[in-house]
């Protein structure tokens, strides 16, 4: 059984395949394509939809336990999630 995990953006339960794991690196959020960075991570569907839905609703700060004041590095925009949308492997 695959493991299953939380959208910070939209909330939907999918499993981890299907998200990309977000964690804090030198005081900024990345996107931790691997899931193997230390530290507490939040899980996001790899859509504009649900980023916005979780920056708008400040869901990292509260999901990572970090100030709101910590946000991405570049503008996280559809071509930066387009980048990390999980592969299917096969």
């Amino acid at each position: 059984m695959e493991p299953v995990r939380t959208c910070v953006g939209c909330r939907d339960r999918a499993s981890r395949t299907a998200l990309v794991r977000v964690a804090v690196q030198n005081d900024e959020l990345v996107f931790d394509e691997r899931a193997v960075l230390p530290g507490r991570g939040a899980w996001l569907h790899p859509t504009p939809e649900c980023l916005e839905a979780a920056l708008r609703r400040r869901a990292f700060a509260r999901a990572l336990r970090v100030p709101a004041s910590i946000g991405f590095p570049e503008a996280a925009d559809v071509q930066t999630i387009e980048r990390h949308r999980p592969r299917n492997k096969g």
